[in-house]
């Protein structure tokens, strides 16, 4: 989101926990503790400018060869991260731990908070990064592709009645998504709807619900959709779990599901042609 200051040429950009950013120079060092926002930065033309990021941060693959690894998005090494001296650090309000952003706050100049909780929140992100690092035009090129890609996925509901489906994440313990998650609302632009119809609120357990086989509202499901993260759910599953669910299932990349920033726009356009493809 972006603010005037009291002078139009200093202008002020807030991230998702409300903290002001003055925009960064030419020279800003970026650590990205976020595999999304880590292809964000470098599709918004940013790449020169990554010092850092994390063991799961993998696209652009090659690219990404020659930038530091600072460990996870939960298991951040912060002795790696002062060495590396960022002025930028970006994170999310799902993906990282608070105490280690409230660490990184004690040497870091900025912390950029992000928090999409669905396709068209991406939105802001790109104005608020494109923003923050003067790539305006770079921010623009990518909100168009989204507004495309939304408007695709529209037209798609438009067209097929609705369809509840169980996404899968995890197995042993079998976990799905509640409907305030971001995968929930991607899917929902495709007119998937998850099931069970529940909000987890700010609880991990609850936004990630474990289930069992026998739950009632599993009568409600249509199709269950296994994805490929963060468990990796494989070809060799399908039939144990259309055994258990006594419905059909498909196995979906969990990437163009879940992935926010420049993944978005890929995402639903991939999610688009699948749920065509079914007939």
């Amino acid at each position: 989101m972006h603010l005037n200051g009291l002078k139009d040429e200093f202008p002020t950009w807030i991230d998702a926990a409300g903290r002001p950013h003055a925009p960064a120079t030419p020279d800003a060092r970026i650590v990205s503790l976020v595999p999304s926002l880590t292809e964000l930065v470098f599709d918004l033309g940013l790449g020169d400018r990554l010092v850092g990021r994390t063991g799961f941060c993998v696209h652009p693959r090659e690219a990404l060869r020659a930038v530091p690894k600072v460990g996870g998005t939960k298991d951040v090494n912060l002795a790696r991260i002062r060495e590396l001296a960022p002025t930028h650090v970006l994170v999310n309000v799902d993906e990282n731990r608070l105490d280690t952003v409230e660490a990184l706050a004690g040497f870091v100049p900025s912390i950029v908070v992000t928090h999409p909780c669905s396709p068209r929140d991406n939105l802001g992100l790109f104005e608020l990064l494109g923003g923050l690092f003067a790539v305006p035009e770079a921010a623009r090129r990518l909100a168009a592709e989204l507004e495309a890609a939304l408007a695709e996925a529209a037209r798609l509901r438009a067209e097929r009645s609705p369809e509840n489906v169980l996404y899968l994440i995890w197995r042993e313990p079998w976990m799905t998504v509640a409907r305030d998650t971001y995968i929930a609302a991607t899917l929902a632009e495709v007119g998937w709807q998850t099931l069970p119809a529940i909000e987890g609120g700010d609880t991990g357990a609850a936004r990630y619900p474990a289930f069992g086989w026998n739950a009632p509202w599993l009568d409600g499901v249509a199709r269950v959709l296994l994805s490929t993260e963060p468990y990796r759910f494989r070809a060799a599953h399908l039939s144990e779990v259309e055994a258990l669910a006594r419905r059909p299932a498909l196995l979906v990349d969990g990437e163009m599901v879940s992935w926010y920033g420049s993944r978005a726009a890929r995402g639903l356009r991939w999610l688009i042609e699948l749920r065509r493809g079914l007939g």
